[in-house]
Parts: structure tokens; C-alpha cells; sequence
């Protein structure tokens, strides 16, 4: 009898009619800033990543994945002792999330050199894309600069010849000061670096109505940006300096600072009025789950989903086999919501970079509206520093 069996079960196996032995769940770490002022990016990224991994059953590339959620709270010495969790305890391949560049900075080597993947959907500090890059690091947003640079060419375009910068002093604020000044052409008179935490701007607004600038450029993101936005419009500066910002008045603070942001530029590489499919069914889906327009955070990390979901159908769950897993993530065969996606030699994106009005949607909500694309097919200034081909 059981000779029979195993007669009859290698029949079958030889016609193909038994089933392949399923895939292993795959544990993928989701690390960002989920609590405190700039909790909102975080929780837009991860409701964004969860949104896709729910529509495919609790899979990606068609094997069950399970998703370990750790708030790193803006502070880079929990985020490395989560990612010593994550890869010595619960033997993580991949690490997804990363919402500041302070953390990124504090665990890019850390995570890469044990051949985990990082696929990094929001912090993209300039080290990690020129010298210190890596082949286990995979952006799908943006390298800091980039941002930056598309409202410094916008400046050029709209004649401002005297423009203060402001950011909070860490890596972020300096990369997106520098990308400014790299396509500016005109003077940056001043740059105003305030402490991250500052809630307070009152001080360095009175600095900026007294040196009178044609226009105002500042990198302030989540609880930040909604600070200063309110306090730029209270020092009567609003409609009198333009206002030209990345991070600030997006997708995550417009909600909070509501008609005081209206007028106020943005550059980025996306906006919830693109009129492509996968933008299209992104936005419908998501207003619909979460009864908000999507932030560029939850958009940069809707991609981070669909790019983990192509690469592992790819490899057929088989993560362990790194190399095949690393061409097929550096393939990048998805739709993203920006259009056309395709990484440079250091795992930063090359895209289009837009520019953003704060206006009215045709719901009566304030949003963005695309107005211009100053730089198309755009690289970040650092990847020539990458060894990586």
C-alpha cells in the first residue's frame, strides 16, 4: 500500500498536480516616526504600506508577509537599538520605513552591512547616496536635495534675486539649503538655522521682515511646518514675501493649517492631482480607507509597498537569494503613482520634480495643484560619488 502511494504521488508530481510547497512568511520591519509632533509622516507612511499589503490578503509578490511596526521617535539611538531587534532577534531580511535623516544616518551602515535590505521610502540624506551608498539600499523617494533644487530652479524662473533660507539645524535642513542654493542663481542673503524642536519662529520672522527678501525659502516638516506656516501668516508676511517651501505645506500639515497655507509653493515629485492610473486608483483608495487626501509621505511609501511586491514575486518569495532579490528590487518593475520610476547606480530615484501651488481642490478642500515641472528626469547631485554601477 504504501508503495502505491508513493507510486500514485509521483505520478502526480511528475504531471505538476501537486502543489509547490508554500513560501515561508517573510517578517519585513516597518520603522518610522510614529508618535509626537511628527508623527503624522510616519503613520502616513505606514497606513500607505499596510494599504497595500491588506488588498493583496496580508501578501506581497504573492507570499504572507508579516509587518513588525517600531516608532523609533525621533531619536536615533532607539531606532539602532530597534534595528538590533529586528535583525538579531526577529532575523529580519528587509527594513522598510525611515522617516528623518538623523535616524537614516544612524542606521544605514548598520543595516546594510549585515546584507539587510533597506527599502527607505522618505529620509534620503546626501551621504548615503554619494560615498557611503550601498547595494542593499533602495530609496523610493527622494535624495533630500532634489526637492530642494526644483524650488531653487523655480526661484530663478520667477526673477527673486534676494531669498533667506530656513531649516532645522541637522542633516536634512543643510541637504535641503544646499539643493536650494545648487540651481539658484540669485543671492541667499541669509540662512536661519533653528533647533529641531523649536515650536517658537517669532525671533527669526522678525529677522526676515526686517531684511525685506523677495522670497522666503524653508525645509519645515510635520508639527514644524504647521508652526510656521500659522506664524508666517500672524507676522503679516503671508501674501507680502512669497513663501517657497519643501516638506511644509504638504499632504500631512495642510490639514492643520488649512487656509493659512494657501499660496504657499511646494516642490516634490508628486501631488494628489496626477492623472495617471496608479495615482489615480492610489488616491480613490486611499481618501476612501482613510477619509483624508494622501500625503507625498504615504505616496512615497505606497511605492515602497508595490516595489517590495514586484521584487518578491520576482524571486518567488526566495529573499535568502540576495542577489537575484537585489536586481529584481533594482529593476523597479511597478506602476508608481509619480509616472514613469527607474533607480540611479546609488538607489535614489530619477523623476520628475514639480512644482506645487496651495489652492482649493474642486471639493473645496485645500490641497496642492501642480502649476510646473521644472526639472525632468532629474539625478541627485551625489550618485557620480557612488562606486556602485
Amino acid at each position: 500500500m504504501r508503495i502505491r502511494t508513493t507510486l500514485i504521488a509521483a505520478g502526480l508530481a511528475a504531471a505538476g498536480l501537486l502543489a509547490a510547497p508554500a513560501c515561508a512568511q517573510i517578517k519585513i520591519g516597518f520603522m518610522a516616526e510614529l508618535s509626537g509632533p511628527q508623527g503624522a509622516l510616519g503613520q502616513d507612511q505606514y497606513d500607505a504600506f499596510m494599504m497595500v499589503v491588506e488588498a493583496n490578503g496580508g501578501k506581497l509578490g504573492g507570499v504572507p508577509v508579516q509587518i513588525l511596526k517600531e516608532d523609533s521617535q525621533l531619536k536615533p539611538e532607539v531606532a539602532t537599538q530597534i534595528v538590533d531587534k529586528l535583525i538579531e532577534k526577529e532575523r529580519v531580511p528587509i527594513i522598510t520605513g525611515v522617516t528623518f535623516s538623523n535616524v537614516m544616518m544612524a542606521v544605514h551602515k548598520k543595516i546594510t552591512e549585515k546584507e539587510v535590505f533597506l527599502i527607505g521610502s522618505n529620509a534620503g540624506p546626501a551621504p548615503i547616496a554619494g560615498a557611503q551608498c550601498s547595494a542593499y539600499s533602495f530609496i523610493t523617494s527622494w535624495q533630500n536635495d532634489n526637492q530642494a533644487e526644483v524650488v531653487g530652479k523655480y526661484a530663478n524662473d520667477k526673477g527673486y534675486k534676494k531669498v533667506i533660507g530656513m531649516a532645522p539645524n541637522y542633516q536634512a535642513g543643510k541637504d535641503f539649503i544646499a539643493g536650494f542654493k545648487r540651481l539658484y542663481k540669485g543671492e541667499v542673503i541669509d540662512e536661519i538655522y533653528t533647533p529641531l524642536n523649536q515650536p517658537d519662529f517669532s525671533a527669526e520672522l522678525a529677522q526676515v521682515a526686517a531684511k525685506n527678501p523677495d522670497a522666503v525659502y524653508v525645509f519645515y516638516p510635520g508639527g514644524l511646518g504647521v508652526n510656521f506656516v500659522r506664524q508666517y501668516k500672524q507676522a503679516g508676511l503671508a501674501g507680502k514675501i512669497p513663501l517657497l517651501s519643501t516638506s511644509t505645506a504638504d499632504g500631512s500639515t495642510l490639514p492643520a493649517q488649512k487656509d493659512d497655507a494657501l499660496g504657499v509653493i511646494s516642490g516634490t515629485f508628486w501631488g494628489p492631482d496626477f492623472n495617471n492610473p496608479a495615482s489615480r486608483k492610489f488616491v480613490e483608495d486611499y481618501e476612501k480607507k482613510y477619509n483624508r487626501i494622501p500625503s507625498q509621505y504615504a505616496a512615497q511609501s505606497y511605492d515602497a509597498a508595490l516595489l517590495l511586491d514586484s521584487a518578491i514575486g520576482k524571486v518567488k518569495g526566495n529573499v535568502a537569494d540576495k542577489k537575484a532579490f537585489m536586481a529584481a528590487l533594482k529593476a523597479a518593475d511597478f506602476k508608481s503613482v509619480r509616472g514613469n520610476f527607474k533607480f540611479n547606480n546609488n538607489g535614489f530615484p530619477i523623476q520628475d520634480q514639480h512644482i506645487f501651488e496651495v489652492a482649493k481642490d474642486a471639493k473645496g478642500r485645500v490641497s496642492l495643484k501642480t502649476i510646473a515641472t521644472p526639472l525632468k528626469d532629474h539625478s541627485d547631485a551625489y550618485h557620480a560619488q557612488c562606486a556602485l554601477k
